[in-house]
């Protein structure tokens, strides 16, 4: 039972091509041929494991991550030879008794099947040999149901790729009880804070918060955080520590309803953020105005099935006049420098910033891929393709000419957000075609 039918690309090195099956088998194919080189099982899928990302390559190694939260399985990461896939190591996000971390989860085995799972490709760092990777939320979503802070859910922890030890955590909200996932790994940048370079870890949240935090060969410091949305879930963060001061009366539990916000998908998913070098400028495409009830159910886990127990409303923020807004922030003063918001629909659209100051996205409803001004937000131009835009682009040049490509097909979480919207404004937002085609543009 594969809860998000999704691949997010393929791994290349020499002459292999590396693919993560849904089936949790990692996958080798001679690049020539497309014949298979080899394979290797990440883990038995019957109990609910599963695979929805493209392998990072690092170190000689081909590294994977599980999915299945809500099917109560144990994430991990787990590194393969390149050559030959054989297993090297495997490194679990809920600790075992007697790990570090395990005194987070103090209650009789809630941890065997305590989520954290890895939905997307770490990020790597070549001068510390470390692979930075976010994890999902616990199981069940109820934190109630299993006490303690729950490290490393809702997390991004720092693993040496040679031995897969984990070198440095941050958790970005103990006990998560929200479904806020926190599984894209941060961008590896440095910027200026107090008058120092700060060898930067830049995150954006699901939690509704920007967070800014320091790499070192040993551990993840906090630097910053703030919300980039509407969020009113934490009263404040540890100036130290980052740690939020949550709200009770915004945390569901068992037999206990809470609205909040952001909204169980968070004030920006799966799609990643983009960074230029020419603006100093991060760019998010953010959903803001968007609120979540949750009532927590008691639960029992069943191996392969649903272990969520909770049910869940979706809203708009009163007086919302905007959904989706693509963001500019300025990393070296940690303000916003810009906003275009989108009134009427979400934004599902990765961001790929360019060299020559243009910003290229798609993701909302209407269809449309469009190219930004960077230092504004000013559409510059936009293209109605055939469906809605979730993929990330690219750009290449061929015989001295550029070129920008993109994937349009609208689908899975972009697909189910558009459909609670409409329940809640009838009509008011489109339906719009399925689809799956490349389009390509020259740039002028």
């Amino acid at each position: 039972m594969f809860l998000h039918p999704t691949s997010r690309g393929v791994g290349l090195l020499g002459d292999k091509v590396y693919f993560a099956a849904a089936d949790a088998v990692l996958v080798a194919l001679d690049a020539r041929t497309g014949k298979e080189a080899w394979t290797a099982k990440v883990e038995d899928y019957m109990p609910g494991y599963y695979m929805t990302l493209a392998p990072l390559v690092a170190d000689g190694k081909i590294m994977v991550g599980v999915s299945g939260g809500e099917l109560g399985v144990r994430g991990f990461v787990a590194a393969f030879d390149a050559e030959t896939g054989k297993p090297l190591w495997k490194t679990f996000t809920v600790p075992a008794p007697g790990e570090p971390g395990s005194e987070t989860w103090p209650k009789g085995d809630e941890w065997k099947t305590g989520g954290g799972s890895v939905w997307i490709t770490g990020t790597y760092d070549p001068q510390t040999n470390l692979a930075f990777w976010g994890t999902g939320n616990g199981g069940p979503w109820m934190g109630d149901q299993r006490p303690g802070d729950n490290l490393f859910t809702s997390s991004t922890i720092a693993l040496d790729a040679a031995t897969g030890k984990i070198k440095g955590y941050h958790q970005y909200h103990p006990n998560d009880s929200w479904d806020w996932d926190e599984v894209n790994p941060p961008i590896l940048v440095d910027y200026q804070h107090g008058g120092k370079t700060v060898k930067g870890l830049v995150y954006v949240a699901r939690d509704g918060y920007f967070w800014m935090l320091e790499r070192t060969a040993d551990r993840i410091n906090f630097i910053d955080g703030k919300p980039f949305v509407k969020q009113n879930v934490f009263l404040r963060l540890d100036p130290e520590t980052g740690r939020p001061d949550v709200d009770p009366d915004r945390q569901p539990g068992t037999d206990k309803k809470a609205d909040f916000c952001p909204s169980t998908w968070g004030g920006k998913d799966w799609p990643p953020v983009a960074y230029s070098p020419k603006t100093r400028l991060l760019y998010i495409p953010a959903n803001d105005n968007l609120c979540s009830t949750l009532t927590g159910q008691k639960v029992t886990y069943t191996p392969g099935e649903r272990y969520v127990g909770a049910v869940t409303t979706f809203s708009l923020a009163p007086g919302a006049d905007h959904i989706g807004e693509l963001q500019a922030w300025n990393l070296d003063t940690g303000k916003k420098v810009w906003g275009h918001p989108f009134a009427n629909s979400p934004l599902w659209g990765p961001v790929l910033a360019t060299a020559g100051g243009v910003l290229f996205a798609g993701g909302t409803n209407d269809r449309y891929f469009r190219a930004f001004d960077a230092s504004n937000g000013k559409i510059l131009r936009e293209f109605r393709t055939g469906s809605g835009v979730q993929g990330v682009p690219v750009s290449f040049a061929i015989d001295g000419k550029q070129y920008v490509a993109v994937q349009s097909g609208w689908g899975v979480d972009a697909a189910k957000m558009q459909a609670r919207l409409n329940l809640i404004r009838t009509h008011e937002f489109p339906e719009v075609p399925q689809g799956g085609s490349v389009w390509v543009f020259a740039v002028d």
